[in-house]
């Protein structure tokens, strides 16, 4: 493929980014995306008992507290389940399929929806170790997603 065409890929590939969805950050999540912005992947943790937690809410889900801070995590987890979407349910999607759309248990306990990239989906297996990567979608929003990693237990 030419120089030229290479361009004009990686401008089309960014034109149809910017076209897709962006998340609606609310006051309960602008701390994991402010986070997310800096390539930190924060989770909420309870200031009463402990229970981290994700995805953000206003109220600890174990004990009712409001009591919530945020905490980095070390993004590092393993896939707990997945799927692999081979058609787009909405046409902005399309260039990307097939992708993997996985819930990742992260090493913190909790578990977390997302894609995992770089990686060839029909290799992608459950247990598979995984870390945090970052898509920046611009210099306020980066959208974390996953890709494999060597085993690394704590």
């Amino acid at each position: 493929m030419s120089t030229r065409n290479l361009e004009n890929l990686a401008e089309m590939k960014c034109k149809e980014d910017e076209s897709k969805p962006r998340p609606e950050i609310l006051p309960e999540t602008e701390g994991f995306w402010k986070a997310a912005a800096r390539h930190e992947l924060a989770v909420q943790c309870c200031g009463s008992c402990g229970q981290n937690m994700h995805f953000p809410r206003l109220l600890c889900h174990r004990c009712l507290s409001d009591q919530l801070t945020w905490k980095n995590t070390s993004g590092h987890g393993v896939i707990y389940s997945y799927t692999i979407i081979r058609q787009a349910a909405d046409k902005r999607f399309a260039g990307d399929v097939p992708y993997v759309y996985a819930i990742v248990e992260l090493e913190e306990g909790v578990r977390m929806i997302s894609n995992v990239i770089n990686i060839n989906p029909s290799e992608v297996r459950i247990g598979m170790d995984v870390q945090v990567v970052f898509k920046d979608l611009s210099e306020e929003l980066s959208i974390p997603m996953f890709e494999p990693t060597e085993r690394r237990r704590m």
